[in-house]
């Protein structure tokens, strides 16, 4: 069975998407299994992360922007604007899935842990964005 969730998004950052792959995968009625999420998307990606600390999602955006700066003179992609290439890239550096055991039938991830949708794109204000995601349960 595969859920698709749109997911919006009002610009670069890590959204908590726990709950709502929570809330697809109690609906496959499964106790045991697994959950492979994938994002449809080429300038946006996966991560799972620490929850407790607002602070490590500031620094985790921090270090990736200074790691894949934009106006970098060596893209020669920039007609989508100067924050898509390196979108881009900081999508290739982490995930476009990410796979988690279903446990008593909900996601089997740790205390402090938590599944991320990370936007690498701004949006201009006032204007939101949708991401897709696919939910699939096996068991």
């Amino acid at each position: 069975m595969i859920q698709e969730l749109i997911i919006p998004v009002k610009g670069k950052g890590l959204y908590d998407i726990t709950k709502r792959i929570n809330t697809c995968v109690s609906n496959y009625s499964c106790s045991e299994g697994l959950a492979t999420i994938f994002i449809r998307h080429t300038s946006a990606s996966l991560i799972i992360q620490e929850n407790a600390d607002p602070a490590v999602q500031d620094d985790l955006n921090n270090w990736m922007d200074k790691l894949v700066p934009e106006n970098d003179p060596i893209f020669s992609h920039v007609q989508e604007g100067p924050d898509d290439m390196p979108a881009h890239i900081k999508s290739a550096l982490t995930l476009t899935s990410v796979s988690i055991p279903i446990v008593d039938g909900l996601l089997g991830l740790g205390t402090w842990q938590a599944v991320y949708l990370w936007e690498h794109r701004a949006v201009t204000p006032g204007i939101q964005r949708d991401r897709k995601l696919l939910v699939h349960a096996s068991y």
